[in-house]
């Protein structure tokens, strides 16, 4: 019988988190797991600021406005998006750009292939 040795190559990160970035990362990606958040981020990334109303027409397909309205109110309360009321009217845009990055990063990631 054969035997076999794997060598498995990992490429050495010079990131070092502490637990409590690491919370705040965790913190992060919870919030905007859910794929109408992302979508959120998406219609945000070109063009801002948006109202409710105008991210729902945007995204379209069985968008609901109080549903919609939870969903920026909990990504404003977790710090990814801030808020300017005019009038009656609140909009919304990306608190840090920054976070738009993990597009990139998911795009190249090979098990979402």
């Amino acid at each position: 019988m054969l035997k076999y040795s794997y060598i498995c190559i990992m490429k050495i990160s010079k990131r070092q988190f502490s637990t409590s970035k690491l919370h705040k990362v965790a913190k992060v990606l919870k919030t905007i797991s859910h794929p109408v958040k992302l979508e959120i981020l998406e219609v945000l990334e070109a063009e801002e600021p948006l109202d409710v109303s105008t991210i729902c027409a945007r995204i379209g397909v069985e968008c609901e406005i109080s549903m919609m309205s939870h969903h920026l109110s909990k990504m404003k309360d977790n710090n990814i998006l801030i808020s300017d009321k005019i009038g009656k009217q609140v909009f919304y845009r990306i608190a840090d750009r920054q976070i738009l990055s993990i597009f990139d990063c998911l795009e190249s990631c090979d098990m979402l292939s």
